[in-house]
């Protein structure tokens, strides 16, 4: 495995993190701005990033556009309608307008009018039946109505596809993770106290850096496993998914757990946008959740 990233894939990341960076949302009170949506919206349609897979695209790239629209907060539907993409086109189904469902309700929603499931090797299709509240502020649930099969896919195609969705809901974690702390290292260079920065004192630095050890912990586990999706037998890639999945849902979880920490009164307030990334985080955390039982190896 070459953990290098290739020059097109560097260009795709600068892309995606270019698109966060310009058109994610910089503030709590950005979530609501439907102008700044509707250009959001646009130009993911417009990259065809949805349909990532079905241009041939690597799990690492897949993984790479899902880490830096989790770092931005990204609130357009990208994970669900992906992984309905790469569903869609094994089993020969209708993937436009569509996303995923896991458990009873349909993920990444807004501006989708179904949602493909996988049940074992059967791929079936459900109209959505209306929006559900979540945590995550950045990303709408739906309700399912009845679920119809559309499909079938092999043994293979399925254990890739979890392996996917495993990698890409890491990426999203990893993503979180990092945004929080560039909040967090922003804030600790600018807020003050006893006429010096917070950030020049050892008990908010450990901090910073404790964090800073795992989000590099977490890119090299999440990297592995995007790249076993297409380079490792099914259950192998499924295995480092897990790994990757557990690994970086207890990373993320902490850094943005610690970034609230270090803005202090603030960062319980509902205007700091710490607590939306620790929302995504905790929801990205139960999409295709890992327990440790299902792994072969200690992790504490």
């Amino acid at each position: 495995m070459d953990v290098r990233l290739t020059t097109e894939q560097q260009q795709l990341r600068d892309a995606a993190a270019k698109l966060a960076d310009d058109l994610g949302p910089g503030s709590v009170q950005a979530l609501a701005d439907g102008e700044r949506i509707t250009r959001l919206d646009k130009q993911i349609q417009a990259t065809g990033w949805r349909a990532l897979r079905s241009d041939g695209a690597s799990g690492v790239e897949v993984a790479i556009v899902a880490e830096e629209f989790g770092r931005g907060l990204v609130d357009t539907p990208f994970l669900g309608p992906v992984l309905a993409d790469e569903l869609a086109r094994h089993a020969g189904a209708d993937g436009q307008e569509a996303t995923v469902a896991f458990g009873d309700r349909a993920i990444d929603a807004r501006g989708c009018r179904r949602a493909l499931i996988l049940d074992e090797t059967t791929v079936c299709a459900a109209d959505l039946a209306g929006d559900r509240a979540g945590a995550d502020l950045t990303r709408a649930d739906s309700q399912l109505a009845a679920a119809v099969p559309v499909g079938e896919v092999s043994a293979d195609v399925a254990g890739r596809w979890l392996a996917l969705a495993l990698a890409t809901t890491s990426a999203d974690l990893v993503g979180a993770a990092r945004g929080a702390q560039v909040l967090a290292v922003d804030y600790a260079k600018i807020r003050e106290q006893y006429g010096n920065p917070i950030g020049s004192y050892q008990a908010i630095a450990h901090l910073l850096a404790e964090s800073q050890a795992l989000i590099e912990g977490s890119i090299s586990v999440l990297r592995h496993a995007a790249w076993a999706v297409d380079e490792l037998d099914p259950a192998d890639a499924i295995r480092a998914g897990r790994v990757a999945k557990i690994y970086c849902a207890r990373a993320a979880r902490t850094v943005c757990e610690t970034a609230v920490q270090v803005h202090g009164g603030i960062g319980n307030t509902w205007d700091c946008l710490a607590h939306v990334y620790l929302r995504r985080a905790l929801v990205s955390t139960e999409l295709w959740p890992v327990k440790l039982e299902e792994i072969d190896i200690g992790l504490s």
